[in-house]
C-alpha cells in the first residue's frame, strides 16, 4: 500500500457520494495490499518481455480480483506520449488510456460478467471480435469475471482461442470457485491466488483511510472491523463506511460492537477466565450481560473459541502477540493464560466450544443453549485426562485420608488381601461441581459387598440391574464347572460371545462390590439353566400326559396340547413360555361329558385346543 492514499475519483465535491470501497479502489500495483508476490512476478515478466496470453485470478470475495484485472489491463496498455511506450507495472503516473480503463469504459478493454453471459453465443462473439486489432490501445484485453459460471460448451469453444490467441489479444479471468474451472482452461493461463489480507495489514490500511477521511477511530474499533472482515478489503471498507455514518464522525469500539452485535473482547477474556476456574455463576452472568447489550450467543462462543486458539498459539508461537489486531487485554492476559494452562486443557476447551457453537446455531433458544455449553465447559475445565487420572491413581493423588493404594500385584492385591479401590462419589462439592474421588477401605467394601452362591443368584442379580443380555447369556450360554463367591469357571456353549468371560467378570465385580475371577474351563460342566429347565418341563409334561384323567381329556379333544405344567407352589417350568389359564371354555365343551371333567380345570394343567 502506498503511503499516500488518493481517492480513485478526482471529481468535484458536488458529485454524489461514493462509498469508501469505490472511492479508495487501488489504481496501480503500488496501491494493492497483501499481494506482493503477484506484483513481483508480473514486474519481472514485464521487464523481461515474458508476458503471458492469459491470467487466472482466484480468491475469496473482496480481495481485489476485478481491480487487479483492471490494473493489469492498464499495465499492458500503459502509454505516455514521448515517455513510455511499452507494458510496465510502474504506472503511478496516469497514462493515455489509464482513466478510461479503470472506469471500465475503454473500447479495447472488454469486461464481461460470466454470471449473466454463460452461453456459447457469448463466447462466440469474443472469438469473432478477437480477430480484429484494437482501436487505440496496444492490446485488446478481455476481462471475464466469475468465469466458472460459463457453460461446458462455452469453455470448450474458448480453448483454441485461449491457447493461440492473436498477438494483440490478452485474457484475464477472475473467479471465486477455482475448482469449477476446467483443467484445460487452467493449464492455458498463469494462475495467481489472491489470499486474504492479514488482519494487521488490514488494520493499518483502515487507519490510513480513516485519516484521509478526517475521522477519528479507536484502535480497538479498528481491530474489531479488521477481524469482522475476515481478510476482505471490500468488507472492511463497507463496515468502516457504516461505522462512520453510525458514529457521526467518530468511530468507537462501542459503536462497532453495537453495530455488529459483537461481544466485548475484554469481557470475552473475563469469560474465558471464569470458565477455566469453574466459576459457573460468574460465567453465566457475563454471558447474560453480553446478550443484553446485543451480542449474539453464537458470536460470543465463537469469540471465546478464537481466544482459546489465541492462547494456544501464544503457547507455541509467542510472537503471535505482536499482531496489530489484538487488544492489549488479549495480548497481556493471553500470555499469562498460555503460561498456566496445558495444551490438553486448551484442546478440550476447543473441542467443547466447536461442538457447542453448532448446537447454539441450530437451537430454538440460543441463549439457554449457550449457557449449557458454558456449564459443560466449566465442569470439564479441571477434569484430568484418562492418562493423567491413571497417573494420579498410581501416585496416590486421590488419597482422602483412608489409606493409600496398595503396592500389590494385579487386581490391587498385596499382602493378605485386596487393597483399597477408588470410589467416585457424586454430588456438587465446591465451585467446580465435579465429582470427588476417595479411596474406600477393604472393611467398607466388605460391608457393602453382595455375596453370590449359585448361578441362579447371578441371574437374578443381572435381572435386577436390567442387563437382559447378560441374563440371557447366564441362562443359555454358561455351563458351570465351578461356582463360588468371587469365582466362576464355566464352559461356554457353541456360538457364545467370545468376550463373555470378561463381561461377566467386570459386571459381577461392579454389581457385587468385590473382585470376581471368571475363567473358561475345559471340562464339560453342568447343563445350562435353560437346558435344565427344558428337561424338567419335558419330564413334567410326560408325567402329566401319563395321568389317566389327562389322557382321557386328550382322547376326548383330538388336537389338544399340554402347554405347561404348574406345581402346587405356583411355579411354572418355563418362565418364558406363556400360560393360557382358562384356555378352554369348560362349560360348553363338557356339557355332555359329565361333571367329572370340570374339576380338572382348576388351574393345575393348562390346555390349548
Amino acid at each position: 500500500m502506498s503511503d499516500s492514499l488518493t481517492p480513485s475519483d478526482q471529481k468535484p465535491s458536488a458529485s454524489p457520494y461514493r462509498v469508501l470501497a469505490r472511492k479508495y479502489r487501488p489504481q496501480s500495483f503500488a496501491d494493492l495490499i497483501g499481494h506482493g508476490a503477484m506484483v513481483r512476478t508480473l514486474e519481472n515478466a514485464f521487464e523481461t518481455g515474458r508476458i503471458a496470453q492469459g491470467w487466472m485470478l482466484t480468491g475469496v470475495r473482496g480481495v481485489g480480483k476485478t481491480t487487479t484485472a483492471r490494473i493489469l489491463a492498464r499495465a499492458l496498455n500503459y502509454e505516455i506520449p514521448g515517455k513510455v511506450d511499452r507494458p510496465s507495472v510502474h504506472i503511478e503516473e496516469e497514462g493515455t488510456h489509464c482513466r478510461a480503463i479503470m472506469e471500465g469504459r475503454h473500447v479495447d478493454v472488454i469486461e464481461m460478467d460470466a454470471a449473466s453471459h454463460t452461453g456459447i453465443d457469448d463466447v462466440r462473439e469474443i472469438i469473432e471480435a478477437a480477430r480484429y486489432k484494437p482501436v487505440s490501445a496496444r492490446y485488446k484485453v478481455y476481462i471475464i469475471d466469475e468465469v466458472h459460471m460459463l457453460s461446458t460448451q462455452a469453455f470448450n469453444a474458448l480453448l483454441k482461442t485461449l491457447e493461440e490467441p492473436p498477438e494483440h489479444v490478452k485474457f484475464v479471468f477472475a473467479t471465486t470457485e477455482i475448482r469449477k474451472v476446467p483443467i484445460t482452461v487452467l493449464s492455458r493461463c498463469q494462475r495467481f491466488d489472491l489470499r486474504r489480507v492479514e488482519t494487521g495489514t488490514l488494520a493499518n490500511h483502515l487507519r490510513k483511510i480513516a485519516g484521509a477521511e478526517a475521522v477519528t477511530i479507536d484502535d480497538e474499533a479498528v481491530a474489531m472491523i479488521a477481524r469482522a472482515a475476515e481478510g476482505s478489503v471490500r468488507d472492511s471498507l463497507t463496515i468502516l463506511d457504516q461505522a462512520i455514518a453510525h458514529g457521526g464522525g467518530h468511530v468507537s469500539a462501542e459503536t462497532v460492537r453495537a453495530m455488529l452485535g459483537l461481544a466485548d473482547r475484554t469481557r470475552v477474556v473475563d469469560l474465558f477466565e471464569t470458565v477455566m476456574k469453574g466459576d459457573v455463576a460468574s460465567a453465566l452472568t457475563i454471558l447474560t450481560d453480553q446478550y443484553d447489550t446485543g451480542a449474539d450467543p453464537s458470536v460470543i462462543l465463537a469469540d471465546l473459541a478464537s481466544f482459546v486458539h489465541l492462547v494456544t498459539r501464544l503457547k507455541h508461537v509467542p510472537e503471535s502477540a505482536d499482531d496489530a489486531s489484538l487488544t492489549e487485554a488479549e495480548r497481556t492476559r493471553g500470555r499469562d493464560f498460555a503460561g498456566k494452562l496445558s495444551v490438553r486443557v486448551l484442546s478440550r476447551a476447543w473441542q467443547l466450544l466447536m461442538k457447542g457453537i453448532a448446537e447454539v446455531q441450530t437451537a430454538p433458544r440460543p441463549l439457554p443453549a449457550a449457557e449449557m455449553v458454558l456449564v459443560r465447559l466449566a465442569y470439564a475445565a479441571d477434569l484430568p485426562t484418562p492418562d493423567e487420572a491413571l497417573k494420579m491413581l498410581q501416585s496416590g493423588a486421590f488419597s482422602g485420608g483412608e489409606g493409600a493404594p496398595s503396592s500389590g500385584g494385579a487386581g490391587g492385591q498385596g499382602g493378605g488381601g485386596p487393597g483399597p479401590r477408588m470410589v467416585i462419589q457424586g454430588g456438587l462439592t465446591g465451585p467446580r461441581g465435579g465429582a470427588t474421588a476417595r479411596l474406600a477401605s477393604p472393611q467398607a467394601e466388605a460391608e457393602n459387598a453382595i455375596s453370590l452362591g449359585t448361578i441362579e443368584e447371578a441371574v437374578r442379580l443381572a435381572e435386577k440391574n436390567r442387563d437382559i443380555a447378560l441374563k440371557f447369556a447366564l441362562e443359555r450360554h454358561v455351563r458351570v464347572v465351578r461356582f463360588e463367591d468371587g469365582r466362576l469357571e464355566f464352559n461356554p456353549v457353541a456360538g457364545a460371545n467370545p468376550n463373555l468371560a470378561g463381561d461377566l467378570g467386570r459386571k459381577l465385580s461392579a454389581w457385587t462390590g468385590k473382585r470376581w475371577i471368571v475363567a473358561i474351563a475345559r471340562e464339560d460342566g453342568q447343563p445350562t439353566l435353560h437346558e435344565m429347565r427344558e428337561a424338567r418341563r419335558t419330564q413334567a409334561v410326560d408325567d402329566a400326559r401319563a395321568d389317566p384323567v389327562v389322557a382321557a381329556i386328550l382322547r376326548t379333544f383330538p388336537g389338544a396340547e399340554i402347554v405347561d405344567v404348574k406345581f402346587e407352589d405356583g411355579d411354572v417350568v418355563d418362565e418364558a413360555a406363556p400360560v393360557y389359564e382358562d384356555a378352554l371354555s369348560i362349560d360348553p365343551v363338557f356339557e355332555d361329558t359329565g361333571d367329572w371333567a370340570a374339576g380338572i380345570f382348576d388351574g393345575d394343567v393348562d390346555f390349548e385346543p
